[in-house]
């Protein structure tokens, strides 16, 4: 999560953002979404609705997205709730953030798993390429934030960037991942060593036969 403590309201925020609307994509969407409650239940799309606002904002700057007060505002009066209530999703969700953030928002696991995996040396590889836990670096690049379990305990240490979680990493291939994404290139997510999703390193240990098809052993457990 970025700036969960306070919420940014200031002239210039509320200039930038008082006249925020949907694009005509997001409204299509909007009413697809809505949609999908029973009449007088509209409220319950603050959250998709939130989501699908953090966006468009981010497209707008070139960021990871984040959630202006005015823009929030106007989700209020999408859903015809008062703004007090999605003050209060927005700032319990961390998925939701209410300061500015860089183009890419690096979170670092610091769960028990992950330290013990050695977190530590993903955080030492972000503050060597100038990253600063709370804050966005000068070219606005990168946000680096240290959060709790993410759920990837199985592929410890994780991070999650935007969208994406990269796993089993070292300090070197954090900085790999940085310097990819500093050059305009998508690295591959998920874990970065020779592993299936969260499957035992190496392959699996037993009923091996069903990782190539959907083997059936009943037979011989008869």
């Amino acid at each position: 999560m970025a700036g969960q403590a306070s919420i940014l309201d200031d002239a210039d925020q509320r200039a930038r953002w008082s006249g925020f609307a949907w694009t005509d994509a997001n409204r299509k969407a909007v009413a697809e979404i809505v949609a999908r409650y029973p009449e007088g239940r509209q409220q319950s799309a603050v959250i998709p609705l939130l989501d699908l606002a953090q966006r468009q904002v981010g497209a707008e700057t070139n960021t990871q997205g984040w959630m202006p007060l005015p823009v929030m505002e106007f989700v209020a009066a999408e859903l015809g709730m008062p703004i007090i209530r999605v003050l209060e999703v927005a700032t319990f969700y961390t998925m939701f953030n209410l300061v500015p953030v860089g183009r890419f928002h690096v979170q670092v696991c610091g769960t028990t798993p992950c330290m013990l995996r050695g977190s530590d040396d993903l955080l030492d590889a972000c503050y060597q390429r100038g990253l600063r836990r709370g804050a966005t670096t000068d070219d606005e690049l990168f946000t680096l934030s240290e959060v709790e379990c993410l759920g990837a305990c199985a592929n410890a240490p994780m991070v999650q960037i935007n969208d994406d979680n990269y796993e089993d990493l070292t300090g070197e291939s954090m900085t790999a991942i940085l310097d990819a994404l500093a050059r305009g290139e998508t690295p591959r997510p998920g874990p970065q060593i020779e592993r299936q999703t969260s499957c035992p390193v190496g392959g699996p240990t037993s009923l091996k036969k069903m990782a190539e098809r959907n083997y059936d052993y009943r037979g011989q457990w008869a």
